[in-house]
């Protein structure tokens, strides 16, 4: 009886050092991830259990206690290697290692947009963060305001834990813009062009809206900038887009320019009061470096390419513009005539 008690006792020394210390784990695949809420050890032991990261609720508790991890848990998410061991599960739970997620921000053009992004990513429902992208009394610690909030957003991915609280987040975001700024004289040419930083960005998040080509993108931004030295009114059709909060609309008819929107470039002359969107880095690097030009004016060419032609001679730009707007009313016609 000694033999066989001394031998079962042995075993479970073994069963225990080797899911304690060698390896716990029995999911398939190579690694897993689970979310801690503040729900208690009990619940997050269920949780593992049904996730097969670990193979008894018991043990876990027990060991648990042991090292403390309660006492310094905090809710995350976290990565789970395939044959992670359940000492290594515990410390990881009690360091708070949690895994990193990364933040990929391209082009918005609302907070609303800005505030579904946000909550695709991390620990909060769209209306949280909405809220606080919204409260000035939020943003003031930022140096900005919900009409600028956007310019501390240089698209890029960017590393965050999924746990990171809404004010990280914006300050992180601000630490990013700053360095940016800092970088390549980008300060030092919008002062140069009579601009700051936030009026570039502005500038940038229009010709963002404007074209896909770099070599235009360029030449537009010199046409705006023509237009702000001469106190012209902007006349920029994305920003009548952004002024209805339309941004299916494919033509810009004159019925949409009477709309008192402040963002409307056509009734109020200058920038707008902010962005209508996050342009790409390289995108304000072109306003920024955009070369000197007599152009006032601009319009897509009549082959739809999506390339314009410049004019500085409102004569030949009317030519240029009636030939695009023929097309466009024949491609509309055919579009029309296909339809069921």
């Amino acid at each position: 009886m000694k033999k066989i008690f001394y031998l079962a006792l042995m075993l479970l020394v073994v069963y225990t050092f080797y899911n304690v210390l060698i390896k716990t784990t029995h999911f398939a695949g190579k690694k897993t991830s689970f979310v801690y809420h503040k729900t208690g050890l009990a619940d997050l032991a269920d949780s593992l259990v049904a996730k097969k990261i670990i193979l008894d609720k018991p043990s876990f508790l027990i060991f648990a206690k042991i090292l403390k991890v309660e006492d310094k848990l905090k809710p995350g998410k976290f990565l789970v290697l395939k044959n992670t061991s359940l000492f290594s599960l515990l410390r990881m739970l009690r360091n708070n290692q949690q895994l990193k997620i990364k933040f990929v921000l391209n082009k918005v053009r609302t907070r609303a947009e800005l505030a579904k992004l946000i909550s695709t990513s991390f620990d909060k429902d769209s209306a949280t963060c909405a809220l606080y992208l919204n409260s000035n009394d939020s943003l003031a610690k930022f140096d900005t305001d919900t009409t600028q909030l956007l310019t501390l957003f240089i698209p890029n991915t960017y590393e965050f834990y999924w746990s990171t609280t809404m004010t990280k987040f914006i300050q992180k975001m601000k630490q990013s813009s700053d360095q940016y700024w800092s970088s390549n004289n980008r300060i030092q040419k919008a002062k140069a062009l009579g601009l700051t930083k936030n009026e570039v960005y502005t500038l940038a998040s229009i010709v963002e809206e404007e074209t896909n080509f770099d070599s235009d993108k360029t030449i537009i931004a010199s046409v705006y900038q023509n237009r702000l030295k001469k106190n012209m009114p902007l006349q920029a059709c994305p920003t009548i887009k952004y002024a209805m909060q339309d941004f299916t609309l494919t033509r810009i008819y004159d019925k949409y320019l009477s709309n008192p929107s402040l963002y409307n470039t056509y009734r109020h002359k200058g920038l707008p009061p902010g962005p209508i969107g996050t342009p790409a880095p390289k995108t304000i690097d072109l306003v920024l470096d955009a070369p000197s030009t007599n152009y006032i004016y601009f319009v897509a060419k009549a082959d739809f390419s999506g390339y314009h032609h410049f004019s500085a001679d409102y004569t030949e730009h009317m030519k240029y513009a009636k030939a695009y707007q023929l097309k466009l009313d024949e491609y509309q016609e055919k579009k029309k005539q296909k339809a069921p």
